[in-house]
C-alpha cells in the first residue's frame, strides 16, 4: 500500500465518519473510493464493512452513555436482521459481478433521491406503536432489511431508521440509537461471510476504519449543523460518479491514475 493510498483512505474515512454523524448515508463514499482505487465491487462491498463495525461500536457506546438506547426492543429487532443479513451476504459473494454492479448502480440512484428528499424531517414517534409487541409482519420487514443490508449495505441506515420510526413508533433520536445497535450486531456476521468468500482487503479496511472512527469522533463533538446541506451534495456527486463508473460510461480508476 502506498502513502497516497493511505492518505486517500484516511481522508475518505474522516469524511464518512463525519458525514454519518451529521447527516447519515455516507457509506456510499467509502464504497466508491475503494472501488475507484481498484478493488472489485464485491471486495469493496466486504472491505468497507470493517470500518462500519468500528464506527457502530463507538456510536452505540455514545448512545448508551446518553441513556437513549432501548436495548430490549433493539435486540428483538436485530434478530431477524442478523438472520437476513447472513443470507444477503451469501448472495453478494456468489452473484455475478456484472449483474451486481448494475444492481448497485440502481440502488445508488435510489439513495440519491432519498438524500435529496430528506425523509427524516417528517418522521415522529408514536407511543401506541412502541407499546405493541412485534408482529410477524414487522419481523418479516426487518428480515428483508437484513437481507438487503447483508447484500449491499449502502443506504441500510436510512431504510432501518424509516422502518423503526414508521413501523415500531420511536422518535428519530431513539430510532437512530436502535438502528446503530442493529447494524453493530449484524455487520460482524456479514464480515464473516465475506471473509469466508475471500472478499475483504484488510489493509484497506483497517486504514479506512481508522479514518472513519476519527471522523465520527470529530463529528460527535462538533456543533456544526449548517454543513448538512453541503454534505448531501457531496454525497450526490460521489453517487453520480459511481453510477458512471459502474455502468462503464466513465473509468474513474483510469482517470485517477492519469492525474
Amino acid at each position: 500500500m502506498t502513502l497516497l493510498e493511505i492518505l486517500i483512505l484516511l481522508v475518505a474515512g474522516l469524511l464518512v465518519g463525519f458525514i454519518n454523524t451529521l447527516a447519515g448515508g455516507a457509506t456510499i463514499i467509502s464504497l466508491s473510493v475503494l472501488m475507484f482505487m481498484g478493488l472489485p465491487l464485491n471486495v469493496a462491498n466486504g472491505t468497507h464493512r470493517i470500518a462500519a463495525a468500528f464506527q457502530t461500536i463507538t456510536s452505540v457506546s455514545t448512545f448508551r452513555a446518553k441513556k437513549v438506547l432501548e436495548w430490549k426492543k433493539g435486540l428483538a429487532l436485530a434478530i431477524p436482521v442478523v438472520i437476513g443479513s447472513i443470507a444477503g451476504a451469501r448472495v453478494a459473494i456468489e452473484i455475478n459481478e456484472a449483474i451486481f454492479e448494475k444492481i448497485v448502480a440502481i440502488v445508488m440512484v435510489l439513495i440519491m433521491f432519498l438524500i435529496l428528499l430528506k425523509p427524516q424531517r417528517w418522521v415522529e414517534g408514536k407511543q401506541e406503536l412502541i407499546d405493541k409487541k412485534l408482529s410477524w409482519k414487522q419481523v418479516l420487514l426487518f428480515f428483508l432489511l437484513g437481507l438487503y443490508g447483508g447484500f449491499i449495505y449502502v443506504g441500510i441506515g436510512y431504510f432501518l431508521l424509516t422502518a423503526i420510526v414508521l413501523s415500531v413508533g420511536y422518535d428519530v433520536v431513539k430510532a437512530n440509537a436502535i438502528k446503530v445497535l442493529i447494524v453493530m450486531l449484524y455487520v460482524p456476521f456479514t464480515i464473516g461471510v465475506f471473509m469466508w468468500g475471500g472478499m475483504i482487503d484488510w489493509q484497506y479496511g483497517l486504514v479506512l476504519a481508522a479514518g472513519q472512527v476519527a471522523g465520527a469522533y470529530i463529528g460527535a463533538r462538533s456543533a456544526v449543523v449548517r454543513g448538512a446541506g453541503f454534505v448531501r451534495w457531496v454525497m450526490v456527486v460521489f453517487i453520480l460518479f459511481s453510477v458512471l463508473h459502474l455502468t462503464g460510461i466513465m473509468d474513474i480508476q483510469k482517470l485517477l491514475l492519469s492525474i
